[in-house]
């Protein structure tokens, strides 16, 4: 094969087919642009590098860039969230390339960012905002090509905003992760169900009777505490904006600082976007047997270091995906997926149905991106209006779900003032 790829092994690819066309079952909306882009091309010859999870939601994804017209590659934005039958079903059946291992480490992470950048990309599409940050600080001489990007989440969109904000970005991005068909389910029922999912199978724990600590109540957070209360967990909630914690206690969570929570908790979860959100003082306290896990972007919510210094030998690998961690009192701490994002570390990530509307932004961003090239800043901009509309609107299609329309005299009524009580 001619394709210039990085993967763990081309001979997976059989059975990453099948489950990639298991994933497009759920993936209704997506598969509708596809056939459209099919038709209309509105992505030909654009060179598009992606840094998203390899999952295969983000093949279905690829494919639909692909059947667009654009020239796309992908890389990891998680050393260990790709599934390297799925990077191998996309070299192997559909001739994209993957630069992604799960469990690489640091350098190769990078090694193959630098391999994305390689394309000399017209498009970027980020996960955590690693690709663009690299195109700024070491490959700035490709920005000249870049017309615009996109950006899958929470903690990319933070440092994207920071960057616009110091006057750095050198391209418009678009915030995918900020519309309403992305975070309001994507981030609560797919960060919900997967991270939950991820927890229960590194583990094998019982979540019913036991404390579960979730920190942050934005919406992955809200998601996770909601699915920990469904099976049967006692759900505190620790934040630090107000009228988030306020929302928490209406919701019937209790609300604590970290450091009253700590001695409570069976089960921590954290999803912030924040650092040290679990630190030396927490761990201090815990009791033995806690078990430690992070579902934000980055493994810097959980001050690892720290932990490690205090571990009186280094840690101990019990089950796949969970460390052991001594401390000189004789309590262990549990750290699931080395402080990495656990819903796909140790799972399969969000339900495809969930990403199906996520991957239809990128999708619908990505062509708005070139449509309105001319007219876009160097800053960070919303996904329209009329794109989030249209992605609930075949979702509701989809799942052959109708609903009302608004009569003439509703529409008048609903424009005038005049009329009172």
């Amino acid at each position: 094969m001619s394709l210039d790829y990085d993967i763990k092994d081309l001979n997976l690819a059989p059975g990453g087919r099948l489950r990639i066309e298991w994933a497009e079952r759920e993936m209704p909306v997506l598969r509708l642009i596809r056939e459209r882009f099919e038709k209309e091309k509105p992505l030909q010859g654009v060179r598009l590098s992606a840094c998203l999870h390899i999952t295969t939601e983000t093949a279905n994804l690829a494919r639909t860039l692909q059947a667009g017209g654009a020239e796309v590659v992908l890389t990891a934005s998680n050393p260990l969230s790709t599934q390297d039958d799925v990077a191998a079903a996309l070299v192997s059946y559909y001739e994209i390339p993957v630069y992604a291992i799960k469990g690489e480490d640091n350098e190769t992470y990078y090694k193959h960012l630098h391999a994305a950048l390689d394309h000399r990309p017209q498009l970027t599409m980020d996960d955590g905002a690693d690709l663009v940050s690299t195109l700024h600080k070491e490959r700035s001489d490709l920005i000249p090509n870049v017309i615009g990007g996109t950006e899958e989440t929470t903690t990319g969109v933070i440092r994207l905003r920071a960057m616009a904000k110091d006057g750095v970005l050198r391209y418009p991005i678009v915030a995918v992760n900020d519309a309403l068909t992305k975070h309001l389910f994507d981030n609560r029922y797919g960060t919900g169900q997967s991270t939950l999912d991820g927890v229960i199978r590194a583990t094998n724990v019982l979540i019913a009777g036991k404390t579960v600590v979730v920190a942050g109540y934005g919406w992955c957070s809200r998601g996770i505490a909601m699915r920990a209360k469904g099976l049967g967990g006692n759900v505190i909630v620790t934040e630090v904006r107000p009228l988030r914690a306020l929302e928490a206690v209406m919701d019937g969570y209790r609300v604590m600082p970290m450091h009253e929570a700590a001695p409570q908790g069976d089960i921590f979860i954290t999803s912030t976007g924040d650092i040290n959100v679990i630190d030396r003082p927490h761990f201090e306290v815990m009791k033995d047997n806690a078990i430690v896990a992070n579902s934000g972007h980055f493994n810097v919510e959980i001050n690892i270091p720290a932990l490690e210094e205090m571990a009186v030998a280094p840690p101990r690998r019990v089950r796949p995906f969970v460390d052991e961690y001594r401390l000189p009192d004789g309590r262990h701490i549990y750290l699931l997926a080395e402080g990495r994002l656990v819903n796909l570390s140790a799972a399969e990530g969000h339900p495809s149905a969930v990403m199906d509307m996520s991957f239809a932004n990128q999708a619908l961003c990505a062509e708005y991106m070139l449509h309105h090239a001319d007219e876009l800043e160097r800053t960070v901009y919303a996904v329209p209006e009329d794109i989030d509309q249209e992605i609930a609107r075949l979702k509701l299609r989809a799942m052959g779900i109708e609903i009302d329309t608004l009569t003439p005299e509703q529409e008048h009524y609903l424009a005038s003032w005049e009329e009172g009580t």
